[in-house]
């Protein structure tokens, strides 16, 4: 089976009901909303998490937690992933931004200690792990903190 080949089962598709198309169609004059009231009309309905009037679930639930407005967010990249550079790099995180291994720069980029490093380099970042230090010192490179 290929995905060109797929289609639905058979019964899984019906045709779009076509409302307010006369009266002879069972859908016509009203199209299906009845007769009067907020849902008969264009643009009628409530707003999500509306209950009537009664006070909505979201309010009636405690606050909880904390957004610290000056939390720092870090690309972070293992030192597997610096296995592809060739021995005596400098490790930058222009670098890395380049060449696709983090996305983006955020509030800078974190070295984290996950897999093996197998060449040496010289790794500039913001911040390092100590098992990404452990890692880098290892196979012979040095870390440098921006």
């Amino acid at each position: 089976m290929k995905l060109h080949e797929l289609k639905p089962v058979e019964g899984a598709i019906h045709s779009k009901k076509r409302v307010g198309r006369g009266t002879s169609s069972g859908t016509g004059k009203t199209a299906g909303r009845g007769q009067k009231g907020q849902n008969s009309r264009t643009g009628g309905g409530v707003r999500p998490g509306f209950e009537g009037g009664q006070t909505p679930l979201f309010k009636r639930l405690p606050k909880r937690g904390f957004t610290n407005p000056f939390r720092k967010e870090f690309a972070i990249l293992n030192v597997s992933d610096l296995n592809s550079y060739p021995a005596g790099t400098v490790v930058t995180p222009e670098l890395l931004l380049q060449d696709r291994k983090v996305g983006d720069l955020l509030g800078g980029v974190k070295i984290l200690g996950n897999g093996e490093l197998q060449v040496n380099l010289t790794v500039k970042a913001h911040k390092f792990s100590a098992s990404a230090v452990q890692a880098i010192e290892k196979a012979g490179g040095k870390t440098e903190v921006i």
